[in-house]
């Protein structure tokens, strides 16, 4: 059985490509690993009978979230063995993301470590559920529970993620003037400039993986961070540079050394002050900045 452009099995995946991906990385956090569950969903695909497939959409959402489930549980194998803090790998997306508010809120770099905090369960049901308004039917069947069940689980996962989640909705003109006082204060590496942007409970999160150097926990208060970042901006061995970038459908600056990508920053904004720091370094986790990463609801 071949499948080409034309036929409806390749249609239909094709279709739902986009919102098959945003579906596996909230759960995963990681495109590489939501690659590896959109090929097996595929493979999977191809082998049903469509004649006997009512909703494409809802049926591949089952393959995928299937998929995602086994893959989540062993990458916490992975994560156990990882050295200092595990960030979510950063998309690069368009910037009309961040004027979806609901997409920027469910992908950005904040929530995703909200959801890393949730069982493998519970992480799949509350991302079907919020994120994608999935039935509880539909996702009863994706995760192997009772509809009573799902119910409770997505009940029980709401409370944690509200208790963690950010409060305040920040206009996407409030984010960028905040990413632009950031910018300013990083690249004059003026402290009182600095001060003035970051809240004083500033947390900042920093992931090396072992590979690059970066602080092994997170670092709260904005003197430490103040401290941290100018401390590695003076370790730079080369130019460094910085330009604004739309990160997770939330403002973020990157980092070039001689051109190069070292790394980048995404930040969580409240109240026109920077109250989280998301910091990637690690190369293997940089390879989705120079293209676009097409996420939807939908």
């Amino acid at each position: 059985m071949s499948h080409h452009a034309g036929d409806p099995a390749t249609q239909a995946f094709v279709a739902h490509r986009n919102l098959l991906f945003t579906v596996a990385y909230e759960i995963l956090g990681s495109a590489a690993d939501t690659e590896d569950v959109l090929q097996e969903t595929w493979l999977r695909w191809v082998k049903v009978d469509l004649g006997q497939v009512r909703d494409p959409r809802a049926y591949l959402i089952r393959i995928t979230t299937r998929q995602s489930l086994n893959r989540l549980r062993s990458m916490r194998r992975r994560k156990e063995a990882y050295v200092g803090p595990w960030l979510p790998e950063p998309l690069l997306t368009a910037p009309d993301t961040a004027e979806n508010v609901e997409l920027a809120e469910s992908v950005s770099m904040a929530m995703m470590l909200v959801l890393e905090t949730l069982s493998p369960t519970e992480r799949a049901v509350f991302v079907l559920r919020e994120a994608f308004e999935v039935s509880y039917d539909e996702i009863a069947a994706a995760v192997g529970k009772s509809p009573a069940a799902v119910r409770q689980i997505a009940h029980r996962a709401r409370q944690h993620v509200d208790a963690r989640r950010p409060r305040t909705v920040v206009s996407p003109g409030e984010m960028r003037a905040a990413l632009e006082a950031f910018q300013r204060a990083v690249e004059t590496s003026d402290l009182r400039d600095l001060l003035d942007v970051l809240a004083p409970e500033v947390v900042v999160v920093s992931d090396g993986g072992g590979v690059r150097q970066a602080a092994l926990r997170p670092i709260v208060g904005a003197e430490k961070a103040i401290r941290m970042f100018l401390g590695s901006m003076r370790k730079v061995g080369g130019t460094l540079t910085t330009e604004p970038t739309v990160i997770n459908g939330s403002p973020a600056l990157l980092f070039r050394v001689d051109g190069e990508i070292d790394g980048v920053a995404a930040l969580r904004i409240e109240d026109a002050l920077v109250t989280g720091i998301y910091y990637v370094r690690n190369p293997e986790k940089l390879s989705r900045l120079e293209s676009e990463t097409p996420l939807t609801l939908q």
